[in-house]
């Protein structure tokens, strides 16, 4: 089967007419060869790449407190994120910032429809960049339809390995890239050039690489298309005051083509010079209605305004607007008053309770964690001396880019003791974590039988008034021989 072929598969089917007629399930794949257009919303989209680009490929090489701005860190079980530092046990933090990003994207999908797949979505990006790349050594539409369709020469076959050597190089640093969020991307460089890679490091590098590379270079629209989830919910979040790119049917049909500044009677604005069409990234025509496919970049508006610039008719034949406002059911000036409806106002609030909630509790965080766990192999046992003995293992977490030292100290009973190394003082280095074992000692007389609350305490040695608890408890009567 070919790359860009999908095989037919005949059916017979009755028409109206009660008679059989054979209907293929597949059709034969087209590639499309998007044209290269100007215009203000291809500015917005190369502003978009750059913007996205510079952040992805410039953010891992962002330092801060002379660490990596930007990492998450699997190895040492730490991620930093600016001048945050989080433990797995803050991982309520990263399902937070998913759900903003899930419900944020419902929100701007209600009320603006797909511009995030037409700006910012990774899968246009890179297929946008890509195809920089394409135009800029192959040539623009025309140029590349006539070489791909020419017969395989010297010229033609240094035109591709040269293209594809570019996506390759591009592909491997864009994994290259992402495998720097989660080691620190200085040290991977130096063990690049050392050849001294992980096995994981080199895998993620090159499946990263090779899926930008496929994604990106060969299939395309057909991300979009086929393997998005995104394209087949996306009407669950449309209603018709929703913003999508629309083709005025009223005024552009009939169509037919014309001289400037004069048209006839006869037909509408529309000279039916398909360049909508041409300039389409996933090869719809959107002249046909509002269709899954489209992403909502915009270009069949910019190569659709030149157009009317060119025969002398205003522009805005294809725009951003709304069904109710291209039915004339409000002004389409009137489109900002309209996103104050019950879906939006809805996401919204969603999303405002999420984000305040994120905030506040990021704001009320704790830089220090204590968490003290009892040896629960023997419940108490007594000493040579004649005291009481709990077992106890600590764990002090710091969160902060400062190294600490802290002491430990115990209360909740009379003449409560702690036996530990170094007299119960700890070190914490910065952005980690340190454990310690002890135990409590008393005597006798001071318990009782079964468990009874205490406190164990963490006390900065430089700031006495920086204090962290933690609750446990001890058992006053031995319950071992």
């Amino acid at each position: 089967m070919s790359k860009h072929k999908l095989e037919e598969i005949p059916v017979n089917v009755v028409n109206d007419q009660g008679e059989f007629e054979e209907i293929s399930l597949y059709a034969k794949h087209r590639k499309v060869y998007p044209r290269w257009i100007n215009g203000l919303f291809n500015k917005w989209r190369i502003f978009f790449v750059i913007g996205t680009q510079l952040f992805f490929y410039g953010m891992p090489w962002l330092t801060i407190h002379g660490r990596q701005a930007l990492l998450f860190d699997l190895a040492q079980h730490k991620f930093y994120i600016f001048w945050l530092v989080f433990f797995p046990q803050d991982f309520i933090y990263l399902t937070a910032i998913l759900l903003l990003s899930a419900i944020g994207l419902f929100v701007w999908t209600s009320v603006g429809g797909r511009l995030w797949c037409g700006y910012a979505c990774p899968q246009t990006v890179y297929t946008e960049i890509f195809l920089w790349i394409e135009k800029w050594v192959e040539g623009d539409r025309p140029a590349r339809i006539k070489l791909d369709n020419g017969t395989l020469n010297a010229r033609k076959l240094r035109l591709k390995t040269f293209k594809h050597t570019l996506w390759l190089a591009l592909s491997l640093w864009t994994g290259f890239t992402f495998v720097g969020f989660f080691t620190p991307i200085k040290d991977l460089w130096a063990e690049t050039w050392l050849l001294n890679l992980s096995p994981w490091e080199i895998f993620w590098v090159f499946f990263y690489g090779f899926a930008t590379y496929g994604n990106a270079g060969w299939l395309r629209e057909q991300v979009c298309k086929y393997m998005c989830p995104y394209a087949r919910f996306q009407s669950a979040m449309f209603d018709a005051d929703t913003l999508i790119i629309s083709y005025d049917t009223e005024r552009g049909e009939p169509r037919g083509a014309h001289k400037r500044n004069v048209i006839p009677k006869t037909t509408g604005d529309c000279i039916d010079c398909t360049l909508c069409v041409q300039v389409c990234p996933t090869g719809i025509d959107i002249r046909d209605g509002l269709q899954y496919e489209c992403i909502g970049c915009a270009a069949c508006i910019d190569a659709c305004d030149e157009v009317m610039v060119k025969v002398g008719t205003p522009k805005g034949l294809i725009r951003y607007t709304t069904e109710n406002a291209l039915k004339h059911d409000y002004p389409e000036s009137d489109f900002w008053v309209h996103i104050r409806r019950p879906r939006v106002l809805l996401y919204g609030g969603v999303l405002l309770l999420i984000a305040l909630a994120t905030t506040i509790s990021l704001f009320l965080r704790q830089p220090l964690k204590l968490d003290v766990d009892r040896d629960r192999g023997s419940l108490s046992r007594e000493t040579p001396d004649g005291l009481i003995e709990n077992s106890y293992r600590l764990k002090l977490e710091n969160a902060t880019e400062t190294p600490r030292e802290f002491i430990i100290r115990a209360e909740g009973l009379p003449h409560l003791q702690i036996i530990a190394p170094n007299g119960g003082r700890l070190k914490v280095e910065a952005a980690g974590m340190a454990d310690l074992g002890f135990t409590l000692q008393t005597e006798p007389e001071n318990t009782h039988s079964g468990s009874q609350p205490v406190k164990i305490i963490a006390i900065a040695a430089d700031d006495p008034t920086t204090r962290i608890e933690a609750k446990t408890s001890f058992y006053g009567k031995s319950v071992q021989p």
